[in-house]
């Protein structure tokens, strides 16, 4: 069946909108006036694609800038002029006032006589380079983090292109701004800074009109959504409304990062009300003044939107859960993995990005991840999905089956070591790691038993790897690789410093923070930071290019590797376990096509034939954010 079932030809010139039925005769009238014509196809999904054609080009084409990708909006060289609108001719303030389409200063001179901006603009014309520049140098005057937010925040508003490119020429500066830590104070005062609505805010007060809220979102083509409810907001507890800073920060990497397509993210609130008292007595919070629904009226309503999202969508559409609270991240995850294509960064995203710094370190100690005793400081949402996925990763290298694996991993909770004698009052995620073993309520003695080669800490708590702790495993392990994983830096289990200062310079120290290179009696040691944001990106994007169906844990395993196979010896021998964040656009790839691979191997895969070269389709698939030239 043809893809296109209706199609009306509109003719457009001088702000003239014509409507011809007769696609000969919109060429006709188009050569002979020196017109532009598109046309709005009737998809097959209901959905309406909108394509701008010059009659000068094939006219079959379709004309949004950029190279080649695989949203089918995009078959224009960065050079080769294009049409700057979408639904409606964009001419004067409205091409101003437009985001995707809007250049600023950097409009030339043909550009505001064709487009009706004479007058509207001073007569100085600047490139994009000088204005990120220029903003680079706005935001850099601003003394405080939350400024910063919402002055980068609000060029998103006036200038898309923009936007991304001051995020990817400056990832490592902003990243710290656009997302966590900033972003998290960006959620707690979101009421008092809310200026212009991000994305959609479905509420309880949508009850049964959740697919007629999804239909007022004015993009029709979307391929990944990041959603929350609020609740577990980083680590800053439930925030409720507020917590959509979380979604649209996630996507705007997804976007800077990994190339995916700005037109194509949707960021989504579920609003179920909030238990935070001081938000229900904000007078700027901007959600539902009730509190949290909890049980099957919150099943109900996430169960309508999770198959609302697939009618409206289809069955490729991406969902990535992001900061609900455990007892619903797992439930959710575990519901939906099997009839949706979804992801949680909390518990598998962390999972992947952690088990790359471990492969890493590990290539980097010459050993196996099979003679390896993994120790976690931490048995909730983050920890007992890392755990996981290393299990699935020994199963895989050692050949044995994931029980076994499990064995070499050993959890630690507010309540001591996870063994079989705690069985019955143990949550049903921590369950599968208790092993036979006394009762041990001191980390300390904890390492001193088990003689782990890898600590992990997923705790929340600061301070708690110890000189003493640290001090003991590194007596018996050459190279110690150590993670402290908790957010912000107050909360990290140690800092890079101690890591390395009390073992002697010899650990493998990531944080889940940024920390500054230390120096120590001459030597300069180089901590990393296991940031989601490292692979998050690149498994979105794998799973777009190749139109998968579903995630399954092998696609992770294969993000992980990709992973460490980007860190160069050069980079192991400073002690550095992750890649230069600066190459990211390039790591975002490499994960990409190592997860398209994969679900091509698992037949998950729907976009045919595959891409004889992955990994440079994955490259050409990738947003750029220079300005196209405009007729």
């Amino acid at each position: 069946m043809s893809r296109t079932s209706f199609v009306q030809y509109f003719v457009v010139g001088r702000g003239v909108l014509s409507v011809v039925r007769n696609f000969s005769a919109a060429r006709a009238v188009a050569t002979v006036n020196r017109l532009v014509y598109f046309d709005i196809a009737k998809r097959m999904d209901s959905c309406f694609l909108v394509r701008g054609v010059s009659t000068e080009e094939d006219p079959n084409a379709c004309i949004g800038g950029g190279v080649r990708d695989i949203f089918g909006e995009d078959y224009a060289t960065e050079n080769q002029l294009v049409t700057p609108w979408s639904r409606a001719v964009a001419s004067g303030l409205g091409l101003l006032h437009n985001p995707h389409y809007n250049k600023g200063l950097a409009f030339s001179q043909k550009e505001r006589e064709n487009h009706y901006l004479l007058g509207l603009l001073p007569p100085a014309q600047l490139s994009q380079e000088l204005q990120v520049e220029k903003i680079m140098e706005n935001i850099r005057s601003y003394t405080d983090s939350l400024q910063k937010y919402i002055a980068i925040m609000g060029l998103q508003e006036r200038n898309t292109r923009l936007f991304y490119r001051v995020l990817i020429d400056n990832v490592e500066e902003m990243l710290p701004i656009v997302y966590t830590p900033t972003v998290g104070e960006a959620c707690q005062k979101y009421g008092s800074i809310f200026q212009h609505p991000h994305g959609l805010y479905i509420s309880l007060n949508e009850r049964g009109k959740v697919l007629d809220v999804l239909k007022n979102w004015p993009e029709p083509l979307v391929d990944v959504i990041v959603v929350t409810d609020g609740e577990r907001i980083l680590g800053l507890g439930d925030l409720g409304c507020q917590g959509m800073g979380i979604p649209v920060g996630k996507l705007a990497l997804y976007t800077a990062l990994g190339g995916v397509r700005d037109s194509v993210c949707l960021p989504i609130t579920i609003d179920v009300g909030t238990n935070n008292e001081d938000l229900l007595n904000d007078k700027f919070y901007i959600g539902l003044r009730q509190k949290r629904a909890t049980g099957k009226e919150y099943d109900d309503f996430i169960h309508e939107f999770m198959m609302a999202v697939k009618q409206a969508y289809g069955e490729k559409i991406l969902v990535q859960f992001e900061d609900f609270a455990n007892r619903n991240a797992f439930k959710l995850l575990e519901k939906y993995q099997k009839t949706h294509l979804v992801f949680n960064d909390d518990i598998q995203g962390t999972s992947a990005v952690v088990l790359g710094g471990i492969l890493a370190a590990l290539k980097s100690n010459q050993e196996s991840i099979q003679d390896q005793i993994f120790l976690f400081f931490g048995a909730g949402e983050a920890g007992t999905g890392i755990a996981e996925l290393i299990a699935l990763e020994i199963t895989k290298q050692a050949d044995v089956s994931f029980e076994e694996a499990k064995e070499k991993i050993w959890m630690f909770d507010s309540k001591g070591l996870i063994v079989k004698a705690r069985l019955e009052s143990l949550q049903p995620h921590k369950r599968s790691f208790a092993h036979e073993h006394e009762e041990c309520h001191e980390l300390i003695s904890a390492v001193k038993t088990l003689r782990p080669t890898v600590l992990i800490g997923t705790s929340g708590h600061g301070n708690t790897f110890t000189k003493d702790v640290i001090q003991t495993l590194s007596s018996f392990n050459k190279r110690p690789v150590i993670m402290a994983l908790s957010n912000p830096t107050s909360k990290s289990e140690c800092t890079a410093e101690q890591a390395y200062r009390w073992s002697e310079g010899r650990a493998l120290f990531a944080g889940g923070s940024p920390f500054a290179p230390v120096t120590i009696n001459g030597k300069t040691y180089y901590p990393g930071q296991g940031n989601n944001a490292y692979i998050f990106p690149g498994i979105g994007h794998g799973l777009i290019i190749c139109g998968a169906i579903r995630l399954h844990n092998d696609m992770l395993l294969a993000a992980a590797e990709a992973l460490a196979s980007q860190v160069t010896q050069e980079q192991l021998d400073k002690g550095l376990i992750y890649p230069l964040f600066q190459d990211i656009r390039k790591i975002s790839a490499c994960i990409s096509a190592a997860v398209a691979e994969k679900a091509y191997q698992l037949g998950l895969a729907t976009r045919l034939p595959k891409p004889d070269d992955l990994l440079a389709y994955a490259k050409s698939c990738m947003y750029s954010p220079l300005y196209r030239p405009y007729r």
